[in-house]
């Protein structure tokens, strides 16, 4: 495993979300064979995964497929569901070798019968190891996470088991994706594009934001590392002064 910069408990982010983007480009750019290029990003996943264990790291999530990515040639779509597949077998045996609990996030209703059953499987294999989480978001979007969020407290509304007026922000969390996990302190995006395109959106409410022109394939922990120094010098005010956190923190 990788041996990270040490920094106190309270400046390590608890929860770190990624967006990894820039396969196709990395594919095209290094003329690899249609769709190699997210072969090239299921790869890059593992030093990562590492880093964040070393690193104590609670929570890794990363965004693999989005709502969104169904609007894709069926081809590609195929094909990433092929890795998807292959990515939680290997996978495994990691898990089991770190003690990393592996979750899944997303809409499972669009995905096949066989890989439901993979993922709840993997999810039950793993459920008792807590040296860290590995959340795979697959079929996700955050619109689609708040309004789902929002059906079920109207059910309960029609139900007569809730008053709307009743209704606060506060129970609305309990309902999204991830609603027993640390809010996401630290948010990645690779590939260059500077948006954070439906991902976690009511989870990285005060995320610190990070951006990089590097394709995920060549993401590396030491670019992580960095930006996890950073997040460090940061000062996260939560609607606060800065003299009031200074006052806190004394």
């Amino acid at each position: 495993m990788s041996t990270p910069t040490v920094l106190a408990p309270a400046l390590i982010p608890r929860h770190i979300a990624i967006i990894m983007d820039g396969n196709n480009r990395y594919g095209k750019a290094n003329a690899l064979g249609k769709g190699q290029g997210h072969v090239a990003g299921k790869d890059a996943l593992d030093p990562i995964v590492e880093y964040c264990v070393d690193a104590g790291i609670e929570v890794l999530t990363v965004f693999a497929f989005s709502s969104e990515n169904w609007q894709r040639p069926p081809s590609e779509v195929a094909l990433l569901m092929q890795l998807l597949t292959s990515t939680i077998h290997e996978q495994m045996p990691r898990m089991n070798e770190y003690r990393i609990r592996l979750r899944f996030i997303g809409d499972r209703s669009q995905l096949s019968h066989d890989l439901q059953t993979l993922m709840a499987d993997a999810e039950a294999e793993t459920a008792h190891f807590d040296a860290m989480t590995l959340v795979i978001a697959i079929s996700y979007g955050g619109q689609w996470d708040i309004a789902n969020a929002a059906k079920q407290l109207a059910q309960q509304v029609a139900a007569g088991e809730l008053r709307a007026e009743n209704i606060s922000k506060e129970m609305l969390g309990e309902y999204v994706q991830l609603a027993d996990a640390p809010a996401v302190d630290m948010l990645v995006r690779t590939g260059g594009e500077y948006r954070i395109s439906n991902f976690l959106l009511w989870q990285s409410a005060y995320a610190e934001l990070f951006f990089t022109q590097t394709l995920w394939p060549d993401f590396a922990a030491d670019e992580l590392a960095a930006m996890v120094a950073e997040f460090a010098q940061r000062q996260r005010r939560f609607g606060k002064t800065s003299e009031q956190i200074v006052t806190e923190q004394r």
